[in-house]
C-alpha cells in the first residue's frame, strides 16, 4: 500500500514572465515502511519538494498536482486539517538544527510543544514523553533542561529527530539531516534514523546531495535534475550501475575505498545546473552530458522509460536491462588512448 503518493507535482515561484519552475512534473511513491532517497545537486528542487509535502513553501510558490498522504490530498486540505496532519501525519527533520530550534527555550519544552498542541497532553505528560524521546534518540533525559547552544551539533540533530517522532507520524521527511556533521557523527545519526524507522514502521523520505549516504540508508533512490526526476529505482543498483548519465556522474564523484581507479582519477561533472528561469531546450542535461546525441537537444523531456525491473530513467540511451549508459568521459578517454 502507498502511504505517500506524489502525482505530477509542479512548483513555480513568482508569476507571469518572471515565473521560475522549481519542480516540474514529479511523480513518486513511498510505501508503508519504505525508505526513499532523493539526490541531486544544489538547485535541483529536492528541498522545494520536501517543503511542498506539508505546504511549508512561501506564498509566492504556486503548486499544482497531487500530494496524497494516506489517500488524502495535502494540497486541497483546509487549514485546520493541514495543521492536524503536520507532526501527527508527517513531520520534517530540517537541515541546520541550530536554525530550527528556538534559542531561548529549553529543548524539553520544544519537544513537548507538538504533544501539547496535537495530542492535548497535560504539561506533565508532555514533559515525561519528551524525556523518553531524548533517551530513545540516545541522549540523557536530563538534557531536556538544556538550551540549544549547550548541545553539540550531533546532539541538536538528535533533538530534531526526537521532535519529529513526538506525535508518532506515519512519514518522516529528513532534509539533509547530516550535512553539517562530521563523518563519525553522521554515521551515528544515519544508523539512528534507520533503527527508528525500522522499529516504528515509519516511512522515510530522505533528501541529500550525497548519493553514497542514500544508497547505504534507503531502499529506493530518485535522482533529480532541473526540477525533474531523471532516474528512480533500487538504491544500490542506481548507485553502482546508474542508467542515466547524470546519476552516473553523481555516483562517480564519490571515491570508492579499495578502488585504485577512482582514487587516482576522481571523476566529476563540469559546468553548473541550468538556471531554472532559462532552461535549455530538449533534455535539460544535454549541455553537460558526455554522451549526448544530436536529438537530445531537441527531444523534450525525455519521459521516464523502463531501465529494468522497478527501475526507470529519463534518457534516450537507456537500456531495458538497466545497465549504465556510459561512464562520463568515456568517449574522451577512448579517443586519447
Amino acid at each position: 500500500m502507498s502511504l505517500l503518493e506524489i502525482k505530477d507535482l509542479h512548483v513555480t515561484y513568482g508569476s507571469g514572465a518572471g515565473a521560475v519552475p522549481a519542480v516540474r512534473g514529479v511523480d513518486l511513491t513511498v510505501g508503508a515502511g519504505q525508505k526513499l532517497g532523493i539526490a541531486g545537486e544544489s538547485g535541483c528542487g529536492k528541498s522545494t519538494l520536501a517543503l511542498a509535502l506539508l505546504r511549508l513553501l512561501p506564498a509566492s510558490a504556486k503548486l499544482s498536482g497531487e500530494i496524497l498522504l494516506d489517500g488524502e490530498d495535502v494540497l486541497t486540505m483546509k487549514w485546520g486539517r493541514l495543521r492536524a496532519v503536520r507532526w501527527a501525519g508527517a513531520s520534517i527533520v530540517f537541515q541546520g538544527a541550530m536554525h530550527s530550534l528556538n534559542a531561548v527555550h529549553r529543548i524539553g519544552d520544544q519537544i513537548a510543544e507538538p504533544l501539547l498542541v496535537h495530542r492535548q497532553a497535560t504539561p506533565a505528560a508532555a514533559r515525561g514523553r519528551a524525556r523518553d524521546l531524548l533517551e530513545q534518540v540516545g541522549l540523557p533525559a536530563a538534557r531536556a533542561d538544556a538550551y540549544p547552544h549547550e548541545l553539540s551539533g550531533g546532539q541538536r540533530q538528535r533533538v530534531m529527530i526526537a521532535m519529529a517522532l513526538a506525535c508518532d507520524p506515519q512519514v518522516i521527511v529528513a532534509d539533509e539531516p547530516t550535512t553539517a556533521l562530521d563523518v563519525m557523527i553522521q554515521a551515528q545519526i544515519l544508523r539512528l534514523i534507520e533503527r527508528l524507522v525500522a522499529d516504528q514502521d515509519i516511512s522515510l523520505l530522505m533528501i541529500s546531495h550525497d548519493l553514497a549516504v542514500l544508497a547505504d540508508t534507503c531502499d529506493r533512490l530518485a535522482v533529480m535534475y532541473a526540477g525533474r526526476v531523471v532516474e528512480e529505482g533500487p538504491a544500490q543498483q542506481v548507485f553502482t550501475g546508474a542508467a542515466h548519465p547524470y546519476s552516473t556522474a553523481l555516483s562517480g564523484a564519490f571515491p570508492r575505498i579499495g578502488d585504485p581507479a577512482s582514487r587516482r582519477a576522481p571523476r566529476g561533472l563540469p559546468g553548473d545546473p541550468p538556471d531554472p528561469a532559462a532552461l535549455p531546450s530538449g533534455c535539460t542535461f544535454h549541455p553537460r552530458c558526455p554522451v549526448a546525441l544530436d536529438e537530445c537537444a531537441t527531444t523534450a523531456g525525455p519521459e521516464l522509460r523502463d531501465a529494468g525491473p522497478a527501475w526507470q530513467a529519463a534518457c534516450l540511451l537507456v537500456r531495458p536491462d538497466g545497465g549504465p549508459v556510459a561512464e562520463p568521459g568515456a568517449e574522451e578517454a577512448r579517443s586519447t588512448s
